[in-house]
């Protein structure tokens, strides 16, 4: 058995630009990609002023749409809240989410920011903890972050079940990869399988690796960038994928 995860900034369902409202064309495109598990960032859960001005826009929030017929579960993080709205981290999943948490990992007021923790439980495994993020611009907000996400971790998690923590961490300085790593013992899955990050930003033409997919208590068995001209003019950023075996770490633990 394996579980593949998909990681997304999908850009609040504009393209590049912000020319088009391309949540459809998202929808479908993930779709194609078979995930188990998505994480998704930069994700409208409410949007009156877009609603009211965009004809295909949909009635429910932009994670049940993209959820809907496909994965079964699902999460939101609320992060940043305006008049119009608000926006923040989701994950969907075709496995039961047992738990979630948003926690506030916010460092100052125009960047509001959370760690969406997700507990899911996978027939013939068990639990597997997944934390979806959004770090800040500015490297000294994303340090305290990383340290304030590695606290939650310790804090939370037992060390003997599986996690995955994915999303934009606005890294170029590709920092996290080390406090993760001698932290938590987590490693990134493009490093592990590749041995470099995937360069994900702009999708136009990515030179900044800033989407990631870190694990600890799994298996990683393959990586994929999708770097496809479709997916370079949908977001700004392009999805990762990270392909997990399961049943080889459940026998071990029989």
């Amino acid at each position: 058995m394996r579980l593949r995860l998909l990681s997304y900034n999908i850009h609040k369902g504009f393209n590049v630009g912000n020319r088009d409202f391309i949540l459809k064309q998202i929808k479908s495109s993930i779709r194609e990609t078979k995930a188990t598990l998505v994480c998704l960032q930069e994700v409208l859960g409410s949007h009156s002023g877009h609603a009211s001005r965009i004809q295909d826009w949909p009635k429910s929030s932009q994670f049940e749409f993209l959820a809907d017929q496909t994965w079964d579960h699902y999460a939101y993080g609320k992060n940043s809240v305006y008049s119009e709205g608000h926006h923040g981290n989701a994950i969907l999943s075709k496995h039961p989410i047992i738990s979630f948490e948003n926690e506030d990992a916010s460092t100052n007021k125009l960047e509001r920011r959370g760690f969406l923790h997700a507990v899911i439980k996978v027939p013939h495994f068990g639990v597997i903890h997944v934390i979806n993020i959004h770090l800040n611009l500015f490297e000294r907000d994303r340090m305290t972050q990383l340290k304030q996400l590695c606290n939650r971790v310790k804090r939370t998690i037992p060390e003997n079940e599986a996690l995955i923590i994915a999303g934009d961490f606005n890294d170029w300085r590709k920092s996290a990869t080390v406090l993760l790593g001698e932290e938590l013992g987590m490693k990134e899955a493009f490093i592990e399988k590749q041995g470099a990050h995937a360069k994900t930003f702009p999708s136009v033409f990515p030179v900044f690796c800033l989407d990631r997919i870190y694990f600890r208590g799994l298996r990683c068995a393959s990586v994929k960038l999708l770097h496809n001209p479709l997916f370079r003019s949908l977001s700004d950023h392009l999805p990762i994928i990270a392909e997990f075996e399961l049943e080889q770490i459940a026998s071990q633990k029989s």
